[in-house]
């Protein structure tokens, strides 16, 4: 349904987290303040995780036209239209400095919303200002109307297709050059935009300042596109910053509460450092930006209608 397409990912293992030391990081991005490579505590301990039950997850990022004929089928309203309060954009005009929060990016506005992240996007686009509770709320409906179970992937998921059987900071090795080919981050082509930033641009063109339209740049092992860059992506998980200290080693859910969702992966305006596979963020889930968007995961087996589910 939808034109979506999904990768057979396998069950296996994998080292989760990272491992690297604040002077080896700040040795391979030498462009950004030492401060930033202290503040990782949650990317550790390394871990071996066992990924137990193989899993459909989708081979891009859900875009535009797949969440309208969602919403058109469904009679869903995204939280940036239902509770009248609007997302967030780009607008040239727009001095952050001069704003109450100091945000990058103008919002929240009733002008933006997933139909207008503020930049030019087709169908064939990733989907911006969506919530996790919007993700979710697809999640549901499709799981209802095709009696299979689709949901957002767990962290340990995630970040285990990223990699794709892979130790490097990204699916295309340790250079942050490498993403140029294989993922839409902040470049030069960005930095045009934000010229405060320029300095933190990786070298290079990848001919999109902002999003590019779904499988633009090249898979990782497992055939999924875009991992690294386009949008971030929402998980299933509560955050905790402690987490992988007393994590199952086998498929582990998450916390059981929390007050943020996680978000994995970089967007187009993020710099390459905070694309790497193990790093960590995170938003309520009531936040709509234009840097976030999801992918889904379809379970192998039939879907049962899960109890207590608003």
């Amino acid at each position: 349904m939808l034109g979506m397409q999904f990768v057979l990912v396998p069950a296996g293992e994998f080292m989760m987290g990272s491992a690297e030391s604040p002077q080896v990081l700040a040795a391979a991005y030498p462009q950004l303040e030492h401060a930033r490579f202290l503040d990782l505590a949650d990317e550790t301990p390394l871990h071996r995780v066992k990924i137990t039950r193989a899993f459909y997850f989708g081979q891009h990022e859900v875009t535009v036209g797949q969440f309208r004929h969602f919403l058109q089928a469904s009679g869903y309203r995204p939280e940036s239209e239902a509770d009248g309060t609007g997302g967030y954009g780009y607008n040239p005009d727009y001095d952050p400095s001069r704003s109450e929060s100091g945000d990058a990016f103008e919002g929240r506005d009733l002008r933006y919303s997933w139909r207008d992240p503020g930049f030019a996007q087709d169908d064939s686009h990733p989907v911006t200002n969506v919530s996790w509770n919007d993700a979710a709320a697809m999640a549901r409906w499709l799981s209802e109307k095709e009696g299979q179970t689709y949901r957002l992937p767990t962290e340990a998921e995630w970040e285990y297709a990223a990699r794709a059987g892979t130790r490097t900071r990204y699916h295309s090795g340790d250079d942050p050059q490498s993403l140029l080919t294989a993922a839409n981050v902040f470049d030069s082509d960005a930095a045009r935009n934000w010229a405060k930033w320029r300095d933190k641009a990786l070298p290079g063109n990848d001919g999109f300042a902002f999003t590019a339209p779904v499988g633009s740049f090249a898979p990782n092992g497992f055939g999924l596109y875009d991992m690294h860059g386009n949008v971030w992506e929402w998980c299933a998980d509560w955050h905790s910053d402690d987490y992988y200290a007393h994590s199952p080693a086998d498929d582990p859910p998450g916390p059981a509460t929390g007050t943020v969702r996680v978000r994995r992966g970089g967007s187009w305006h993020t710099w390459p450092f905070y694309a790497r596979a193990s790093y960590r963020n995170w938003n309520s889930a009531q936040t709509r930006y234009t840097l976030v968007g999801f992918r889904l995961v379809r379970e192998l087996g039939s879907y049962s209608t899960p109890k207590n589910v608003p």
